[in-house]
């Protein structure tokens, strides 16, 4: 295989993935992975700071963390197929088998994440990427633009319109969780892994289709592939421009979204499920790229790519320390292990989950001082070339 036939790697990508990551532990650890038990006895100025820093670390990076990942998810498809496109092969097939092994990691990490794992939606909503890799730019762009639009949600909106009958789809989420939940509680290990991997999965999957995550999920995969094709991530003056485009119009639409979604909340139910999901997901989206473009244009200065370095190595290591963050997080929080959910408030969670992210970052140095990829991507790029 010709080595010089090769996409080179973007270390920025590698960093903002990092981020990403580093992100998605923060909130998990502030919510105690999923497991909403809290000190009770706590003295008021200390359930003052826990509730600023739930609050805080919830507005920065809950929704948009994994925003990011799903982008980067589509960029990497795009590498993957463009690198084997250079070699006059077809990646499609060879990528469904990929996203085959990829819901057996969902469901590995959702073994020890209770309420099931986003991985799992990864994996199927991935089938998009087959469909449009021989789409034009253009068709892609549009296809993104659509999903991104959230087009069944404002059809439930409008039907909800037309007939004051009608109902929204019941998908019973909510009876899964509390299954969940209960068997979290117990502390019966075996039944924890059980219920976590199978029923778990069905109600985060549900809940990604009723939360209008599912359809966001496509629309930002086939973004990302739009910017591997078209080069954005890039570094030269065109991009860095667009970049700083994205900037200011997502900063200033970020505000009258973010306050329409709090107007239209204070509707009646269909309309928060409805219209209220469309808003939450647009403002979301906006503070995402609020996000993402900020960290292009700092990561061009070499005072901050030298204070995010560490990132690139933890980016590089995404799925091993993913997954790795649910079991150190079930050990430490649920009554299967550690049990310290009732004893650790969100700011000593959050002090928590930045020791986690040093320890893996930490661990991702040394690894890579022997090895070109993380032990899950390793064994995930083998099985995938089977």
């Amino acid at each position: 295989m010709n080595q010089l036939q090769k996409i080179p790697r973007i270390e920025m990508v590698d960093a903002l993935r990092g981020f990403a990551v580093m992100a998605i532990l923060l909130v998990h650890s502030v919510e105690h992975f999923i497991f909403s038990v809290y000190p009770t006895d706590s003295p008021a100025w200390l359930a003052a700071l826990d509730k600023g820093v739930f609050d805080a670390v919830f507005a920065l990076f809950s929704g948009k963390a994994y925003a990011i990942f799903a982008l980067l998810f589509g960029f990497t498809f795009y590498v993957q197929y463009a690198n084997q496109q250079l070699r006059g092969k077809d990646f499609g097939g060879r990528f469904l088998w990929r996203m085959v092994l990829l819901a057996l990691f969902a469901t590995l990490n959702a073994a020890f994440f209770p309420g099931g794992d986003v991985l799992m939606l990864y994996a199927v909503m991935g089938i998009s990427l087959f469909i449009v890799r021989k789409w034009s730019d253009r068709a892609v762009l549009v296809a993104a633009i659509v999903c991104l639009l959230q087009p069944v949600e404002w059809f439930h909106y409008v039907a909800s319109l037309v007939s004051p009958a009608y109902q929204l789809p019941n998908l019973g989420v909510d009876a899964l969780y509390a299954q969940v939940g209960e068997v979290t509680q117990s502390g019966r290990l075996w039944d924890f892994i059980r219920c976590n991997a199978t029923t778990g999965q069905v109600a985060s999957f549900l809940w990604a289709v009723g939360a209008g995550r599912a359809t966001q999920t496509v629309g930002l995969f086939l973004l990302g592939l739009y910017i591997g094709r078209r080069q954005l991530f890039v570094s030269n003056d065109k991009n860095l421009r667009l970049w700083l485009n994205v900037l200011l119009v997502s900063a200033i639409a970020f505000c009258p979204l973010f306050s329409l979604r709090n107007l239209i909340m204070g509707g009646s139910a269909a309309v928060q499920q409805t219209a209220g999901t469309v808003f939450d997901m647009w403002q979301k989206l906006a503070f995402t790229l609020v996000l993402v473009a900020s960290f292009v244009l700092l990561y061009q200065r070499d005072g901050f790519k030298a204070r995010v370095t560490n990132l690139r190595f933890y980016g590089r290591m995404s799925l091993s320390n993913y997954v790795s963050q649910s079991i150190i997080g079930a050990l430490i929080y649920f009554p299967i292990g550690l049990y310290l959910a009732p004893y650790l408030g969100c700011t000593a969670s959050l002090l928590v989950g930045i020791l986690i992210f040093l320890t893996q970052v930490w661990f991702a140095r040394w690894w890579f001082k022997g090895h070109k990829q993380g032990p899950l991507e390793s064994i995930w790029h083998r099985l995938t070339w089977l």
